[in-house]
């Protein structure tokens, strides 16, 4: 028996010689197999940590969100049909005139003088989801505003929707009483009462009162009334004649002062005698924002010619008898579901340019207004071609 051999056989009797610090076939194949199956593990794990995180963001893009949006609603012409520009009925729905009068001569118009509307996502019972939440954030046209905000908590959603509906009646009569005061007709108008609450006016006035005059000088509005009111301040009680039962008298009444003035504890809404019947005819809609465009509408179906020359004029703001217009909310939509619209020229009551500046669309020109007169005056540049730039503007930025 040979006491050496040229093989050295190793312990586990594979017959192969290994020398230290050298790697054999066997090994580099065993490390790139197991480097393979670490790589094939870490993706799997990372392709189920996208798909978890990607079912995760879906079912929080789904989930609902405490906002309600608004965006762009429907435009509708006050010199046209009832029905949103761009929209035709179906089956046997009838296209009306969003204006009509009865009792006087009517004129042909041309162009369009366009009421905006704001369209919610969302209220109480079906709230956005946070998909499209993040969507509207991104978007110039829209804005995203707290529920709280939008509804109150404990405000009744039906209650809300009926003040409304009732809000938008009351600037249709305002806005024919404007429209008719601009043209110099004299009617029967008169500010009553219709609430009184705990005040300066509690068992001096009551429901069903009409305020004929506050310290000697006739009031024909209730803004008459409240500037009437400011001068009298609350240094001295105001001296107010009111018809009551058909009888005239004097009261006295202090006012109170208030953040944003002064009161006297009533609640005055107008009443109307028109010489003959106009109806404005906007199912759906609510609030009253569209008195200003009714107010004009109603002119420029009362009177020859076409007060906006043709163009196509857009525009939003309350009236009131007096045509004073007001401050709106939802601006920022309007502007865009104008311009959306083909609008050019845009009337914004001018308390709202401080919402105005730095959102309005390109292509828009946007005219600050106070008063149904100012209004008037940036149709009649337009229909004239005279010029708009000694015109007050809501500053673009």
């Amino acid at each position: 028996m040979s006491l050496f051999s040229d093989d050295a056989s190793d312990e586990g009797g594979t017959g192969s010689a290994r020398t230290p610090g050298v790697s054999t076939i066997e090994d580099v194949d065993g490390a790139e197999a197991a480097e393979r199956s670490r790589t094939t593990r870490s993706r799997r794990v990372g392709a189920a940590l996208v798909a978890v995180a990607s079912v995760l963001l879906l079912v929080m893009a789904l989930s609902p969100a405490p906002y309600v949006i608004q965006t762009p609603g429907p435009v509708f012409d006050t010199l046209g049909g009832d029905h949103p520009l761009g929209s035709r009925p179906t089956g046997a729905e009838e296209r009306k005139p969003l204006i009509t009068v009865k009792g006087h001569a009517t004129y042909p118009t041309t162009g369009s003088l366009d009421l905006l509307t704001v369209s919610e996502i969302g209220d109480p019972d079906r709230l956005p989801n946070w998909g499209q939440v993040l969507q509207a954030w991104f978007s110039p046209a829209d804005q995203v505003v707290p529920l709280d905000s939008a509804y109150p908590p404990g405000e009744d959603l039906k209650r809300q929707n009926a003040q409304n509906a009732q809000l938008m009646t009351d600037s249709q009569k305002d806005a024919v009483a404007a429209a008719l005061n601009q043209l110099g007709y004299d009617f029967p108008q008169r500010i009553m009462v219709r609430q009184v609450v705990d005040g300066p006016a509690k068992g001096v006035i009551e429901v069903g009162d009409r305020i004929v005059a506050v310290n000697g000088v006739a009031v024909k509005g209730v803004q008459s009334l409240r500037e009437e009111l400011r001068k009298n301040g609350t240094g001295a009680p105001a001296s107010i004649l009111v018809e009551r039962n058909g009888a005239r008298q004097t009261v006295s009444v202090r006012p109170r002062k208030t953040a944003d003035g002064v009161v006297i504890g009533i609640g005055a809404q107008m009443d109307y005698e028109f010489p003959f019947q106009v109806t404005i005819r906007l199912d759906d809609v609510g609030g009253p924002s569209a008195g200003q465009m009714f107010a004009l509408g109603v002119i420029d179906k009362l009177t020859p010619g076409s007060l906006n020359g043709g163009a196509r004029v857009a525009g939003t703001g309350t009236i009131d008898n007096e045509g004073n217009v007001g401050a709106i909310g939802g601006i920022r939509q309007k502007m865009f579901a104008a311009r959306g619209a083909g609008a050019s020229v845009f009337l914004a009551p001018a308390a709202n340019c401080d919402e105005v500046t730095g959102h309005i669309p390109s292509g828009l020109h946007v005219y600050a207004v106070g008063t149904l007169h100012d209004s008037l005056k940036v149709l009649d540049a337009v229909r004239t071609g005279s010029g708009t730039a000694h015109l007050p503007t809501c500053p673009a930025s």
